[in-house]
């Protein structure tokens, strides 16, 4: 690991040796923790994680109610062709005030309450209706039947979504059900996204003369999205190390990306930036695609410090967001898109799900599948390839620059070859990581 006091300038002269892939997620996963919670209102915690552990107070239900439309019996009255008396109905809301005794019956609608001296509800299916208002059922019934009984879906005090739970429409009705009107989450990480080169134009333009159309902050935006994250409005950055470092300071963020301006050219301002700023931990990793990639820490702005219309202190003793990390991550990701794309999955993703709660794992759908032939690579150096899965077996998409984002649209997924080998064998069985899903 470096610091400012030992920053070495790789700017036209090279990297030196590169840290392994295991050094920097190691160093992330021990400098990097979930984001304070907070309190969100029901309508609002889909996709929300759960910082803590939610039980239910109550039942639910918290009485006796029927499954089905038709008629609380008793289920010993029930022998076929024996007309019941109907002596009223209990609906939801509304229920039967009286008991049902020998040879009686109550109509009763799904949900409501059962009465006292049921103990079966006799479907309006196998229900005959007789001229005189009585009923019969088709069929004799045990007791039990078709009733719902206290805390049958819900018990109290029963743990019903566990801390750390992704919350889905269900999670959130199943609240709902219990009386939780408002739940802990963790924050969503807020990911400010810095794109730097003279050469860009913005998305929705088109390429013109010997400019480009910047490609990576919409896809570092959805990445953003799909990991829990709050993607910040992208910045776009002159070749100039003034303007890296300012908007990497002011950054009012919880992890900052910057895209570009991190290898070895004369405008690649980035790595300086974060050295003079705070922490350049890692430049250059072992990886193909993305080895330009750096990883440091600089501290949260502070209120009064960059960020105008704050208000409040302005002495710069609290971060401008009071829950915002600091030092909080700054990633350095390659320019070149796929370089971007496998720099953000294997390091910057993980960080980003870590601060809103989520797994650190990958999130892809992963298999093991069969190589169609061989992977070279180097030992020493992790290897990213993008592949096709064609047959039931792993075809390598070898060859492909990494400025080339048209193959990892036509990838299937692709594999990590890890650093002690130099090369997969074809046949080799081999985890795939699939980007749909």
């Amino acid at each position: 690991m470096t610091d400012s006091s030992r920053f070495t300038d790789v700017r036209m002269k090279g990297f030196g040796p590169r840290a392994p892939v295991a050094d920097v997620l190691a160093a992330l996963a021990a400098r990097t923790a979930p984001l304070p919670p907070e309190k969100v209102p029901l309508a609002r915690l889909a996709g929300r994680v759960l910082a803590d552990a939610v039980a239910s107070p109550v039942d639910v239900p918290a009485f006796e109610r029927a499954a089905m439309d038709g008629y609380a019996v008793r289920a010993a009255d029930t022998s076929p062709a024996v007309p019941l008396l109907v002596r009223g109905e209990s609906m939801p809301a509304r229920p039967f005030s009286g008991t049902v005794g020998a040879g009686e019956a109550v109509r009763i609608a799904t949900g409501a309450p059962i009465p006292a001296g049921a103990d079966a509800v006799l479907m309006a299916e196998l229900a005959q209706p007789h001229a005189d208002g009585r009923v019969a059922a088709r069929e004799g019934l045990i007791a039990g039947k078709h009733i719902v009984r206290v805390g049958e879906d819900v018990a109290k005090d029963r743990v019903v979504l566990a801390s750390g739970r992704v919350l889905r429409p269900q999670d959130v009705g199943l609240l709902a059900s219990i009386g939780v009107g408002a739940a802990r989450v963790h924050r969503r990480p807020r990911v400010a996204l810095l794109v730097t080169g003279n050469e860009l134009l913005p998305p929705g333009d088109v390429p013109m003369g010997f400019r480009i159309v910047d490609s990576n902050s919409p896809v570092l935006a959805a990445l953003v999205a799909r990991d829990g994250g709050d993607p910040l409005p992208v910045q776009y950055l002159a070749d100039d190390f003034a303007a890296v470092r300012d908007a990497i300071r002011d950054a009012d963020a919880d992890a900052v990306l910057v895209s570009g301006g991190t290898s070895v050219g004369a405008a690649d301002h980035a790595p300086a930036a974060v050295a003079e700023l705070g922490e350049l931990a890692f430049h250059g990793v072992a990886l193909r695609p993305a080895g330009p990639l750096g990883v440091g820490f600089v501290p949260a702005p502070r209120r009064g410090e960059g960020v105008e219309g704050c208000g409040g202190d302005l002495t710069g003793s609290a971060p401008v967001h009071p829950f915002t990390p600091s030092p909080r991550p700054v990633f350095l990701l390659p320019g070149n898109p796929v370089s971007c794309l496998c720099a953000y999955d294997l390091f910057a993703g993980r960080v980003v799900r870590r601060l809103g709660g989520r797994p650190w794992e990958l999130p892809y759908r992963s298999g093991t599948l069969p190589l169609a032939s061989r992977v070279p690579s180097a030992e020493g150096r992790t290897d990213y390839v993008r592949v096709r899965i064609e047959g039931g077996r792993v075809v390598p998409m070898l060859g492909v620059g990494a400025s080339n984002l048209s193959s990892a649209v036509a990838a299937d997924g692709f594999v990590l070859v890890p650093p002690e080998r130099d090369e997969l064998p074809a046949g080799e069985a081999v985890v795939v990581w699939r980007y749909d899903g």
